[in-house]
């Protein structure tokens, strides 16, 4: 039997390390002197990124996170998408594109190869329809993005809450269900700034956020959908998996939030794999044989399709309420554009299981 790839990477910490970062316990305590100079080269380099700040020229909207380790912004990108353009709005992403092994400016679309754009923009690109582009500094990718797309009129920052060199006008702050942690920076925290910092408003899965801060929050709320694709373009019902001896994996921040969801639909895989955020699939080894179906992310579908196109991806429905949106829209910077959406909860398909 195959043996699964260890679950850490530098991008998602490993479970002990979660664990640490739950309370301010010893093991923090002791890395606690290693967070203050971290928070003091953090500081730092946020007043360096400001006065060298500079502006796309449209107005901004940066979705982020303040906590290591992903937070589900991803669908929270898609959302803001979906309702700027029902709201008449051209909208267009930019995103530094992270684990991509390219290093230029260039467009993601819906074709693109992971390995050159980073899995997040070429699945933006392929759910939304709208131009994205990815970029190390992010004005390079505003740029490119106007440039390429002068109807575009309002950018989305899939990520960058911390990359203050690009100006911005809306910053939405994505929380997971296990919030600030102990309210340490890191290392002996999860925190990458600190926290409560100011913000337009911050989104959270679970429990608000605490402490707080001045901004409102909100609850959102998600839940697998009820049909899984394949590479093939073949469709099925998510229910049809249900008492079947299925293979499921994922390899996304928290992968056990994806099993968990699988067993809330009834679903319990026969075997798992938890591989690391932003994994390659290259070296995947499947531990049941090919005539079991295979059940992944739609983040993972991205790559796994180059090799299993047999494999099954299941989006996540993400709903943010209606007071949300109607604050979005209040924002000086995006209130000129006509009204002309419903009312309600709006609902998007989204790819980040924390």
């Amino acid at each position: 039997m195959p043996t699964a790839p260890s679950t850490s990477s530098p991008s998602l910490p490993s479970s002990g390390l979660r664990a640490l970062w739950r309370r301010r316990g010893v093991g923090a305590w002791l890395l606690w002197p290693l967070s203050a100079l971290y928070g003091a080269l953090q500081g730092w380099n946020a007043q360096r990124m400001l006065q060298t700040q500079q502006s796309a020229g449209l107005p901004v909207i940066v979705v982020g996170n303040v906590i290591a380790g992903g937070a589900g912004k991803t669908p929270v990108t898609q959302a803001v998408v979906a309702h700027l353009l029902a709201r008449g709005w051209q909208p267009g992403i930019i995103s530094r594109g992270y684990g991509r092994k390219s290093r230029d400016c260039r467009e993601a679309r819906a074709d693109s190869c992971a390995s050159e754009v980073g899995d997040e923009p070429a699945l933006l690109a392929r759910s939304t329809g709208v131009p994205v582009f990815v970029a190390a500094q992010r004005i390079d990718a505003a740029r490119a993005l106007r440039t390429a797309y002068p109807q575009v009129d309002v950018i989305v920052s899939d990520d960058g809450l911390q990359h203050l060199a690009l100006a911005r006008d809306v910053e939405l702050c994505v929380f997971n269900d296990e919030g600030v942690g102990n309210g340490f920076l890191l290392p002996a925290g999860p925190l990458r700034e600190k926290w409560p910092r100011p913000v337009t408003a911050s989104l959270y899965a679970g429990q608000p956020p605490s402490p707080p801060g001045s901004a409102p929050a909100f609850a959102l709320q998600r839940q697998l959908a009820d049909t899984a694709v394949n590479g093939k373009g073949e469709k099925i019902a998510l229910s049809c998996f249900a008492g079947q001896r299925v293979e499921a994996v994922a390899a996304v921040a928290r992968p056990e939030s994806f099993f968990a969801m699988l067993a809330q639909r009834g679903i319990a895989p026969a075997a798992t794999q938890a591989l690391p955020d932003h994994y390659d699939f290259e070296s995947f080894s499947r531990r049941l044989d090919n005539g079991q179906p295979l059940i992944c992310t739609e983040k993972d579908a991205i790559k796994l399709w180059n090799f299993h196109p047999e494999a099954w991806a299941v989006p996540l429905q993400l709903q943010l309420p209606q007071a949300f949106w109607e604050l979005l829209d209040a924002h000086p910077a995006l209130s000129a554009r006509p009204q002309n959406c419903g009312s309600g909860a709006v609902s998007v398909l989204g790819s980040d299981y924390h």
